[in-house]
């Protein structure tokens, strides 16, 4: 069992800047390839970034590539997503997720998820 949380939303401007925190704890957080995806109102939860179990690889939708970095730190069992020059479009829903067989975006792949965080970008 992995159990993750995540943190950082908030409110901020149109242009502004926000990094999203994830931290797991149970199981070996080094086994597990680690994802983000968000859900907007009214819309299916998309996949936005992976990351590798040691980081050395790292993947992006292209909606959200040269904007958005993610990012682990396996000492302090945390993955991290940087949002940059973010827009009212982005307003969301973010969620972590885990996934123990491979680096993959489909969510049936992921086994375990965070009850996810909001950000909201005012225009």
């Amino acid at each position: 069992q992995v159990q993750l949380l995540e943190s950082g939303g908030g409110l901020v401007q149109a242009g502004g800047s926000l990094r999203l925190s994830c931290a797991a704890s149970g199981r070996s957080f080094g086994d597990y390839h680690m994802g983000w995806f968000r859900q907007a109102p009214g819309k299916e939860r998309e996949f936005l970034a992976h990351i590798s179990r040691g980081g050395e690889f790292a993947d992006y939708a292209d909606y959200v590539k040269g904007r958005f970095i993610i990012s682990r730190d396996n000492n302090k069992n945390t993955v991290y997503l940087h949002l940059d020059n973010l827009g009212p479009e982005d307003t969301a829903v973010y969620y972590c997720a885990a996934a123990l067989r491979g680096l993959v975006r489909a969510e049936s792949e992921y086994d375990y998820w965070g009850q996810g965080t909001q950000v909201t970008v005012s225009s």
